[in-house]
């Protein structure tokens, strides 16, 4: 069983609402939000989840280089969504769809980008999300790095908690081992960054069970580096909101960086291009499904009196989006071939520049289309 005595939850299984001396204060947060904010994690729970799944099927259809689903990590990602503030900068690794959507970010800019017809997808100034990164820890460089910038530039610890900035950075478990995710953690520690460390344990680094990767609890390895680190249920979208909540807060306050590990489950496969059966076992995937954040929160929403015809709408909207997201999907083409060069350099580069008429001329030599 991944969750341990150290495990923070709000949100049993059933839907029922727990209590506890260790979690008095993080149901504190809970009680204070208003029901549309309630229905606003479910809405965005189960309207992502549509969107993946319909994303996975246009890749099976041909119309994705790859996909990467988030099916079954939708409470931990939006809880911490809607626990950081809007000035917050966040950085991704791959699979943070929710979040994206949470930030403003169209989920079509995430298909364009695993479609190829775009290096980026969309503009990470506008939604203070920066772009996904394929290569596994480096965000969390970028993030250490971003968050001294903050201190260094006054934006921590002034009392204004609509003014001082944080940023949490995503990781998974197996990208938890490599180097730059520890030396990311050496800098922010050093450095009192403002900064949150979330990882996302789904128990699987592709094949590799977490057991494998790791003979002790992850969280632990953020207190190896003498930062206050939390263990949550990350299939509990309340508990994840109010963790994330508080260590923002801390961090944002000049109390130095937090680590937050949510315990959740890849109930798809890694990416499309893999096969979860030929390493995982149908028993430990029933387990988890039991826990699903989606059914869990539902239980939870209809003992306080949510009414069939608000989860029918949202399973409505779900499928709209997702219909909307195939037609467009289709209606795509391809960039121009010289876009290549845009955006390579922040100013027009002469060696850009040079590249693109050579390609300009040498295209123009064959004389057009035959």
């Amino acid at each position: 069983m991944p969750y341990t005595e150290a495990t923070l939850q709000l949100l049993s299984t059933d839907g029922t609402l727990l209590e506890s001396d260790r979690t008095a204060e993080y149901r504190a947060l809970v009680d204070g939000l208003d029901d549309d904010t309630l229905r606003s994690f479910y809405r965005e729970m189960v309207t992502t989840r549509r969107l993946d799944i319909e994303a996975g099927n246009l890749q099976r259809q041909g119309q994705l280089a790859l996909w990467v689903p988030s099916l079954g990590q939708e409470a931990a990602q939006v809880g911490s969504a809607f626990g950081t503030r809007a000035h917050d900068t966040i950085f991704p690794s791959y699979r943070e769809h929710s979040i994206a959507r949470i930030r403003g970010v169209d989920f079509l800019s995430i298909i364009a980008l695993l479609r190829g017809v775009t290096n980026g997808g969309w503009d990470p100034r506008e939604s203070k999300f920066r772009l996904y990164t394929l290569v596994l820890a480096t965000q969390t460089l970028h993030a250490a790095g971003y968050a001294m910038g903050i201190g260094l530039d006054g934006k921590v610890g002034t009392g204004n908690v609509d003014a001082d900035e944080a940023c949490v950075v995503y990781f998974g478990d197996g990208a938890s081992s490599e180097g730059d995710a520890n030396e990311a953690l050496v800098f922010a520690q050093s450095y009192q960054a403002p900064i949150v460390f979330f990882l996302q344990n789904n128990q699987y680094a592709i094949s590799v069970p977490v057991v494998r990767q790791s003979r002790s609890p992850l969280y632990l390895r953020g207190e190896g580096f003498g930062i206050e680190s939390y263990q949550i249920d990350g299939n509990d979208v309340l508990i994840s909101y109010a963790v994330t909540r508080k260590a923002t807060d801390a961090a944002r306050s000049g109390q130095g960086p937090r680590f937050i590990e949510a315990q959740t489950y890849r109930l798809g496969a890694h990416t499309t291009s893999d096969d979860p059966s030929k390493y995982r076992v149908a028993e430990e995937e029933e387990l988890w499904k039991e826990r699903d954040p989606i059914s869990r929160f539902e239980k939870f929403l209809r003992s306080r009196g949510e009414a069939d015809a608000f989860f029918d709408q949202i399973r409505t909207e779900g499928d709209d989006l997702a219909s909307d997201l195939r037609t467009r999907t289709l209606a795509m083409t391809p960039p121009p071939v010289d876009a290549m060069f845009d955006h390579i350099y922040t100013d027009e580069h002469p060696l850009m520049t040079a590249q693109k008429k050579w390609l300009a001329e040498y295209e123009a030599s064959f004389g057009g289309e035959s």
